[in-house]
């Protein structure tokens, strides 16, 4: 069910029985096990006090290593089956709200399935699905042939993802292609996962309870709206610097992995990238106007995910060229590229910025058409 224990509450779900906050499990004592200390409440609802990872699962080679955490191949004991571990340091960040989205949104056929989760004072434990086809962008560099069509195909799936998580007022805010992973080796679009939902976010009411975009205007303060807004549009700018790296094989901001962060803000604030040569000379007007649309500089006037679906390129890709694109750079080069353009961006994340309506250009030229049919 939506609304189990297990899951947080939304505010929708007005009929929910909210009696009691918390369910008391046999006591530690009856036993004779010691009691973990500082557990997450969302996770003493699976477990209770007395679970420890170690006991279930056997860990194996790292996958991944984070600023926060790190990604480890782990078995179950008792099944001998493969499963992926990512393991949080809580002393530098509460994954409550990844844990809570993987929960509620994680049965979505292109989100990663968390198995299980553990606490143990100082480490969560995030048991999830193994992704043994890798990093979507690994694939599509290596693959010999690749066309639109294949790119649409792609897109497609994942925008269709993102457009399901926005329409849940969840917003990802770190769609670097490296967390767009493969199950399988297959090249079946349905294999394709989106992962990691560590800085994801859920939009919440004042009573702190789950809302759905639809469901906002009492709830939710004007400035939290528009952040959720900007977010989501960051989402789409993610998308499509992915779509640009897989129809040119480069990327659009970065020319390389030694560019420093200064160069290529520089050039994602101006907006600016080429269509022209290389790969361009062949991919449809469609393509090209789709990307002009997702990695508008203007968040505002930035496609949503539901603007994307409906975009000719996408709807109608059973049309598209199978023109095989051409790949100019290594794929480490190009992924390097990619690693510095969002390294870029972390060190300086851009906000929004809000001004009193006086201070926008309209105002101002509608104050100076005042004073000059005044002063005559």
């Amino acid at each position: 069910p939506s609304d189990s224990p297990g899951v947080p509450p939304s505010a929708n779900a007005h009929q929910l029985f909210k009696g009691f906050s918390f369910v008391a499990t046999t006591t530690v004592e009856d036993h004779k096990i010691s009691p973990l200390t500082n557990i997450l409440p969302i996770v003493q609802q699976l477990h209770g006090n007395s679970a420890q990872f170690t006991d279930v699962y056997e860990l194996k080679e790292d996958i991944g290593v984070g600023s926060y955490s790190v990604c480890k191949r782990c078995i179950h004991i008792a099944t001998n089956m493969e499963f992926a571990v990512k393991i949080i340091d809580k002393s530098k960040r509460d994954p409550s709200e990844e844990i809570e989205i993987l929960m509620r949104y994680g049965q979505h056929p292109n989100i990663i399935t968390l198995k299980d989760v553990y606490d143990d004072g100082r480490f969560i434990y995030l048991v999830t699905e193994l992704m043994k086809g890798g990093e979507l962008l690994d694939r599509i560099l290596r693959q010999k042939f690749f066309s639109e069509r294949e790119a649409s195909a792609v897109l497609y799936t994942i925008t269709k993802t993102v457009d399901y998580l926005h329409c849940q007022g969840v917003v990802h805010r770190d769609l670097k292609p490296s967390n767009i992973l493969y199950t399988d080796d297959s090249n079946n679009a349905d294999s394709i996962r989106i992962c990691d939902f560590g800085f994801a976010k859920q939009l919440r009411g004042e009573n702190g309870l789950l809302l759905t975009p639809c469901y906002t205007a009492n709830f939710v303060a004007p400035e939290v709206l528009m952040r959720q807004g900007y977010d989501a549009a960051c989402d789409i700018w993610s998308l499509g610097v992915l779509l640009y790296t897989m129809l040119a094989g480069y990327t659009p901001f970065a020319n390389g992995p030694n560019d420093t962060p200064e160069e290529i803000l520089v050039r994602i604030g101006s907006g600016k990238f080429s269509l022209s040569g290389g790969n361009w000379d062949t991919v449809s007007d469609a393509a090209k106007d789709l990307l002009s649309h997702m990695l508008h500089v203007d968040p505002h006037q930035r496609y949503t995910a539901e603007q994307v679906l409906k975009h000719s390129w996408i709807a109608c890709r059973d049309q598209l060229p199978h023109y095989q694109l051409n790949r100019q750079d290594a794929p480490h080069l190009v992924k390097g590229a990619m690693a510095a353009t969002y390294s870029a961006l972390n060190h300086k994340t851009f906000q929004p910025v809000l001004e009193p309506v006086a201070a926008s250009s309209l105002a101002q030229r509608r104050s100076m058409k005042k004073l000059t049919s005044t002063d005559l």
